[in-house]
């Protein structure tokens, strides 16, 4: 099934501009790029600071986050990234969302209405449970169900 996965971003960075892709170093992170890069299919980060950014796109390091925020700033941060996800993803029936829930909640409404199929394989665990899980996983743990 083609699928397009979206991925949190992390709190550890290079200093300097890179791609999206290399930017968050992070060990999960390189753990998620792994695996979806051996799937194939398309993949973009969610950026508390950009929104839905393209893996390969060039960005500067930055220091934000959704955590703690208000609601009112994760129903815009959705907003924005709705807009762009219109504009930036390829068409397709199915979506695998490996962030965690400050990333994904206020998307849901968007995400339910336009994929026949929204795949979250670690919805309801935290971030000591994702890590865990992520060491863990394989290719057929990551796609939709």
């Amino acid at each position: 099934m083609d699928c397009v996965f979206l991925v949190s971003c992390g709190k550890n960075k290079k200093e300097s501009p890179a791609r999206a892709e290399d930017l968050y170093v992070s060990s999960r992170f390189r753990i998620v790029r792994k695996l979806i890069e051996s799937v194939g299919s398309p993949w973009f980060i969610l950026s508390a600071k950009h929104g839905l950014l393209p893996s390969d796109k060039i960005i500067e390091s930055y220091d934000q986050t959704l955590k703690g925020k208000p609601v009112s700033e994760h129903k815009a941060w959705a907003e924005k990234v709705a807009k762009q996800m219109d504009s930036l993803l390829p068409p397709t029936e199915a979506i695998v969302i490996l962030a965690g829930k400050d990333y994904y909640e206020c998307l849901m409404p968007y995400l339910k209405g336009r994929f026949a199929n929204v795949t979250i394989p670690m919805e309801g665990m935290d971030d000591y449970e994702h890590s865990n899980w992520l060491k863990k996983a394989n290719v057929k743990d990551i796609l939709p169900r």
